[in-house]
C-alpha cells in the first residue's frame, strides 16, 4: 500500500471524496522521490542536448554533422528495443534503471574529457551511440516502473505531472546550457554536470518503495522478444496513437533545425538560441498545468489527433518565420500541443497493457519515441543539407521544416481514416471506451 492510500483510510479514490483533486499522484512520497530524480536527471539531458548540438554545430558549420548527433542515438534504441523489453519484463526495473543511469554518466565524462582536451569531435559521436544505448534500457524501464509507484486511478494525473516535469526540464536545460556556454565558450562544464545529475537520479530511485509486479515467466525466444510488438499491433488504439505521434514528431523535428536559424536566419547569440530551446518546453509546462487541473479527457482520440494537426501548423509557420518574436510564439505553441499528445500516448500505453508486458509495450513505444525524435532530428539536418544554397543559407532549413510540417497534416489524415477506434476513444481513464 502507498502512502497516498494510507491517506485515504476509507480506500476510495480523493476524486470521488473532494472533487477531483490535481494533486493527487504528488501526495505520494515516492512518487514525489521518482519525479524529482527524474526532473533533474532530464534537466541535465536537456542541458547537454543543447551543449552537444551548439559544439557540433560551432565545430563544423555542417547540417549534416548536427544530422548525425541524432541518428547515432537512435540507431542502438533501435537495435535493443525488442531484448530491452524481454530485460524489463523479467528483471527488477529499478536496478535497470540504475545501470542505464550509470552508463549514460559514464558516457557524459567521456564527452567532457573529449571537449577540454579538443579531441576530434567525431569521437563524441562513439558516447552518444552509448548515451543511446543506455536509453534503449532506460526508457521502458521508467516507463514500466511508473505504474509500480502509483495507483491506475492516479496514473493518469501522475503521467500529467511526470510530463510536466521533462517539460520544465526542457524550459530550464537549454536555457541554463545556453547561459553557461555563452559565458564559458565550451560545453565540458555541461557534460559534468549532466554526468552528475544522472548519478544523484540513481541515489533517489533507493529512496522509493515499489509495489511488487508481475514479472514475465516466458522463456527468451523469438515469439517472446516480439510480443510486444504482437500486442501493439492487434490494439488499435494504441498503434494508431504511436504512428500518430512517431510520424508527426518525425516530420515536424524543427527543433533540429534551431542552431541553423539562430546562427544563419535569426542572427542571435547563444544566450538567445538557450530561450528558442526552451519555448517549447515552456508551452508544454502551461499546458501540463491545465490538464492536471481539469478531469481526464472525455474525447480523447479527437483531443490528440486536433492537437497534431496545430503542431503541424505551427510548424509550417515556424519555417517560414523570420521574427524572433513570431519564432518563438510557435515554438511555444508546438510545446503546447505537443503536451497533449504526449500525456494522452503514455497513458493509453500504460492503462491499456497488462503488468507483465509492459516493459515489451514500453520498449516499442520507446523505439517510436526514439525515432520520431531522433531519427527526426537526422532527417531535418539531412533535408536541409540536400537543399543547401551557399547563396542563401535560409532556403535548406526553411524547405525542412515546412515541408516536414506539411508531412504532419497528411499523417494524421492518414490515421484517422485508418484507425477509427483511436479517432471514437472516449474518456481518458478508461471509463467510457467510445464516443
Amino acid at each position: 500500500m502507498s502512502d497516498l492510500d494510507q491517506e485515504n483510510p476509507d480506500g476510495l479514490p480523493i476524486e470521488t471524496l473532494d472533487g477531483h483533486d490535481p494533486y493527487v499522484a504528488l501526495r505520494d512520497r515516492n512518487f514525489r522521490w521518482f519525479l524529482a530524480g527524474n526532473m533533474l536527471s532530464l534537466l541535465g539531458i536537456q542541458m547537454q542536448t543543447f551543449a552537444i548540438s551548439w559544439e557540433i554545430y560551432e565545430r563544423t558549420r555542417s547540417n549534416l554533422a548536427l544530422a548525425w548527433v541524432g541518428l547515432v542515438q537512435v540507431i542502438p534504441v533501435v537495435m535493443l528495443f525488442l531484448p530491452a523489453g524481454h530485460v524489463v519484463d523479467r528483471f527488477d526495473r529499478r536496478r535497470i534503471l540504475m545501470l542505464g543511469l550509470g552508463l549514460a554518466a559514464a558516457s557524459s565524462l567521456g564527452l567532457a574529457a573529449n571537449s577540454a582536451y579538443g579531441g576530434d569531435y567525431r569521437l563524441s559521436y562513439v558516447f552518444l551511440f552509448l548515451i543511446g544505448t543506455a536509453r534503449a534500457f532506460l526508457q521502458p524501464a521508467r516507463s514500466a516502473f511508473l505504474p509500480q509507484i502509483v495507483s491506475r486511478s492516479h496514473f493518469g494525473n501522475a503521467v500529467t505531472w511526470n510530463s510536466g516535469g521533462f517539460q520544465l526540464a526542457m524550459v530550464t536545460g537549454p536555457a541554463l546550457g545556453g547561459i553557461l556556454i555563452g559565458w564559458l565558450r565550451n560545453a565540458t562544464i555541461v557534460y559534468l554536470l549532466n554526468a552528475m545529475l544522472a548519478t544523484l537520479y540513481a541515489l533517489f530511485l533507493l529512496m522509493i518503495r515499489s509495489r511488487p509486479y508481475t514479472p514475465s515467466t516466458e522463456p527468451v525466444s523469438l515469439r517472446s522478444l516480439g510480443a510486444g510488438l504482437g500486442f501493439v499491433w492487434r490494439t488499435k488504439v494504441i498503434l494508431g496513437a504511436i504512428t500518430l505521434d512517431m510520424f508527426a514528431v518525425l516530420l515536424g523535428g524543427a527543433t533540429a533545425l534551431i542552431p541553423v536559424y539562430a546562427k544563419d536566419i535569426l542572427f542571435i547569440d547563444p544566450f538567445r538560441q538557450g530561450w528558442m530551446r526552451s519555448a517549447p518546453g515552456i508551452g508544454a509546462v502551461c499546458m501540463s498545468f491545465l490538464l492536471a487541473h481539469r478531469p481526464p479527457m472525455e474525447r480523447a482520440g479527437r483531443a490528440l489527433l486536433w492537437s497534431v494537426v496545430g503542431f503541424g501548423a505551427a510548424t509550417i509557420v515556424f519555417g517560414l518565420s523570420r521574427s524572433l518574436s513570431l519564432s518563438l510564439f510557435m515554438l511555444f505553441v508546438m510545446g503546447l500541443l505537443d503536451m497533449i499528445s504526449v500525456v494522452i500516448r503514455h497513458t493509453l500505453v500504460q492503462m491499456l497493457t497488462p503488468d507483465e508486458m509492459r516493459g515489451r509495450v514500453s520498449a516499442v513505444n520507446s523505439m517510436f519515441i526514439g525515432i520520431s525524435n531522433e531519427l527526426g532530428e537526422a532527417e531535418s539536418g539531412y533535408v536541409a543539407h540536400l537543399f543547401d544554397r551557399d547563396a542563401d543559407r535560409a532556403y535548406g532549413p526553411t524547405v525542412s521544416v515546412v515541408s516536414g510540417g506539411i508531412g504532419t497534416l497528411i499523417v494524421v489524415a492518414t490515421v484517422a481514416v485508418l484507425w477509427p477506434e483511436l479517432r471514437r476513444y472516449g474518456r481518458l481513464d478508461g471509463s467510457s471506451k467510445s464516443k
